[in-house]
């Protein structure tokens, strides 16, 4: 079969390449998987680069979410064991952990949605406890993490505040539902959020970025707030001023969703059942940007490493419908 293998430590277009190799051997609780559609998540551009909070041995494959299919013809998603990732026309996956694709998404957009949206759903819900009604503000709103969560928000009867980076982002998030969008490129993001809350501020902040963006929600966090730390991708890592949160009552909220796979497994299934019910009624969706020929998925991993994309890149093996 044809894999995607990394050898090397270093920048996904650089250290990516597409070599022959055997089929992986499923361990003991695991599945071999045919790929139908492999997401690229950020995480995978971090393994490429060796800083990931777990580090395969080298050589491995990245592709941490697919589409897949059972030896007996069904259609699933699930996450990754690595090193056999989803970047290869076949992957190995956790048994436990393999569950049906939603009839209402086709390969790609089944490919897209298990760890975005079960990671929104979580923090929106479990962590943030969003209520109909609450403004939640998220960060790249255009992106894949962003747009699951805009989605969900949506969902939940929140009133959605959507930041992006330029006009075409704008667009998008637009489009997605945002009720109102900021471009952080030209708009006072501080200012912006509290007109449009009547001063009152943010009552759930989704931010998968980290840096600046943080530094800005603390300014307009409600009474109240949750702030929800979802991820890093500024690749800044903020130091919150414990004495700020104190003196304007709000709570900052930690989200590694991969945890529940461990801790609570049976809440993931029925967060999945959630969500299947979701894109049935069409109330979620995943944003596919781009179906990604497999010759090209290490510039496309690439392009997602530097933040030069909106909603999902998927890649789609030889011969995967597209």
């Amino acid at each position: 079969m044809q894999s995607w293998r990394v050898h090397r430590n270093g920048e996904p277009s650089e250290v990516m390449r597409l070599e022959e190799t055997a089929r992986p051997e499923p361990g003991e609780g695991q599945l071999l998987l045919r790929v139908r559609a492999a997401n690229i998540n950020f995480p995978d551009a971090l393994l490429c680069r060796g800083q990931y909070q777990i580090t395969p041995p080298l050589p491995f494959t990245a592709g941490v979410e697919f589409c897949g299919e059972t030896e007996d013809g069904r259609r699933v998603i699930a996450t990754a064991a690595l090193p056999h990732g989803g970047f290869a026309e076949y992957a190995v996956a956790p048994a436990a952990g393999v569950l049906p694709a939603p009839h209402a998404l086709d390969d790609a957009e089944a490919a897209a949605l298990h760890i975005g949206y079960q990671t929104g759903w979580f923090g929106l819900h479990r962590r943030a406890r969003l209520k109909e009604g609450e403004t939640l503000l998220v960060h790249a709103a255009a992106g894949g993490v962003g747009s699951a969560a805009v989605q969900l928000g949506k969902a939940a009867g929140a009133t959605v505040i959507g930041v992006v980076g330029g006009a075409d982002k704008a667009a998008v998030a637009r489009e997605l539902g945002c009720d109102v969008v900021i471009d952080r490129h030209s708009d006072d993001l501080v200012a912006v959020v509290k007109d449009a809350t009547g001063g009152r501020g943010a009552d759930v902040v989704y931010d998968p970025v980290g840096g600046d963006a943080y530094a800005k929600s603390v300014k307009c966090v409600a009474f109240e707030g949750r702030i929800l730390i979802v991820g890093f991708t500024s690749g800044t890592v903020p130091s919150p001023g414990l004495n700020h949160a104190l003196i304007k009552n709000y709570s900052i909220v930690g989200l590694h969703w991969g945890l529940y796979n461990q801790k609570d497994p049976a809440a993931v299934i029925r967060c999945h059942e959630t969500l299947t019910e979701y894109a049935e009624k069409g109330l979620i969706k995943p944003l596919i940007s781009e179906r990604v020929p497999f010759a090209g998925a290490a510039e496309a991993v690439q392009r997602v490493a530097d933040g030069a994309t909106t909603g999902r890149l998927v890649i789609l093996p030889e011969g995967a419908a597209s």
